[in-house]
């Protein structure tokens, strides 16, 4: 389980006085305690885990875009390499090759002629990639193939 995996990183990182990994992975760790006490369960499941990774991921990647526009490159530069340890947790991302496949079946399943029916393609296309891609990306390829029909 991942929640396991993050705990015993956690416990070599302290060991090892790794604290750039042990930082990131006791903030991590509070919000999944967080989240499991929220919803009143004692381990949470991978994709409840990684659901908490990628809010961490979201919150670094708007840290690092805030940083670079007050000129705070050092502290930029820290976000970055938190995000790095994040990214680590989670799942390999598909190909955007693999996502026009995808949003391709999903356009073909739900007959979607033109961007009102977005809503139903991001649908389909979330349940079948399930987290493996960015959101944004996702959305702007379905907003993209959408326009041509």
């Amino acid at each position: 389980m991942l929640e396991e995996k993050i705990l015993n990183d956690y416990k070599e990182a302290m060991k090892s006085r790794d604290t750039l990994k042990s930082s990131v992975l006791s903030f991590l760790r509070a919000d999944m305690m967080n989240l499991a006490v929220a919803k009143k369960k004692t381990v949470l499941d991978d994709s409840e885990v990684i659901t908490v990774i990628k809010k961490q991921i979201k919150q670094h990647q708007d840290s690092i875009e805030q940083f670079t526009k007050g000129a705070r490159l050092e502290m930029a530069q820290k976000e970055k390499q938190e995000l790095e340890v994040l990214k680590t947790y989670l799942p390999p991302e598909i190909s955007s090759d693999e996502i026009k496949k995808i949003i391709e079946e999903a356009v073909a399943a739900t007959g979607a002629s033109g961007l009102k029916d977005m809503g139903r393609v991001m649908k389909e296309v979330n349940v079948k990639i399930a987290g493996q891609a960015d959101g944004k990306l996702v959305s702007d390829l379905v907003k993209e193939r959408l326009l041509k029909s």
